[in-house]
């Protein structure tokens, strides 16, 4: 048995082209306006965790609940409005559920923004599990966590998924968990090391067609 676990941001809908924006012109600016600092090292961690990372490393200019105003604002906007649905996902979960491939989005969000965009594309209820980094107590991505966590739920060993993920620090987090990693290369972030990761694809139906062989490999 084999399972696959989908991030959001990047992978089910084209957020990360509007949040890496959205963090390179307001918030990087705001916390940290004397730091040059690039975006790929807080890309996929959870929207608090950015924070406390940038206030750690650097000494934020902004209040934690600047920050998080910031980031809620912008996310209903984003996920209600804005964001697409990568082509061919309803498909790509009905043929895994034939297989017997357990699903799960694991994401850095919040729920109430995943539940945005479950809702928005009919997606409630497509998925076994909905995994939010806020479900535990625990390191952010690049660590392994909220996927090994994922992973017990879904009840299939990490070595045993399949994680799609188009950050930086998802790809590590992914390969530090055990799991095969698809990462989705996508041109918000640019060049960043993808190397971890078991295959690299370039869209929608090359993700599709990777996922499946894998899946089928399991």
């Amino acid at each position: 048995m084999s399972a696959v676990l989908f991030d959001m941001d990047g992978v089910l809908v084209n957020s990360e082209d509007y949040w890496v924006e959205f963090q390179r012109e307001e918030i990087l600016p705001a916390a940290v306006p004397d730091e040059d600092v690039d975006v790929a090292e807080v890309t996929g961690m959870n929207y608090r965790e950015i924070y406390d990372y940038l206030d750690e490393e650097y000494g934020a200019a902004i209040s934690r609940e600047e920050h998080v105003d910031k980031f809620g604002d912008a996310a209903e906007e984003l996920y209600t409005e804005r964001v697409e649905l990568l082509d061919g996902t309803h498909d790509l979960l009905a043929e895994l559920d034939d297989r017997g491939v357990s699903t799960s989005v694991v994401s850095s969000s919040p729920h109430d923004w995943i539940g945005m965009v479950l809702e928005r594309f009919d997606l409630e209820g497509e998925f076994d599990e909905v995994v939010s980094a806020d479900d535990l107590d625990a390191d952010s991505k690049p660590e392994p966590d909220v996927f090994e966590y994922a992973a017990e739920r879904v009840d299939v060993p990490a070595e045993d998924c399949i994680i799609v993920e188009d950050s930086e620090n998802g790809v590590k987090a992914a390969d530090r968990a055990g799991s095969t990693v698809v990462a989705y290369r996508i041109d918000a972030h640019g060049d960043i090391d993808l190397s971890p990761a078991d295959e690299v694809v370039d869209s929608p139906v090359e993700l599709r067609e990777t996922v499946l062989e894998f899946a089928d490999d399991a």
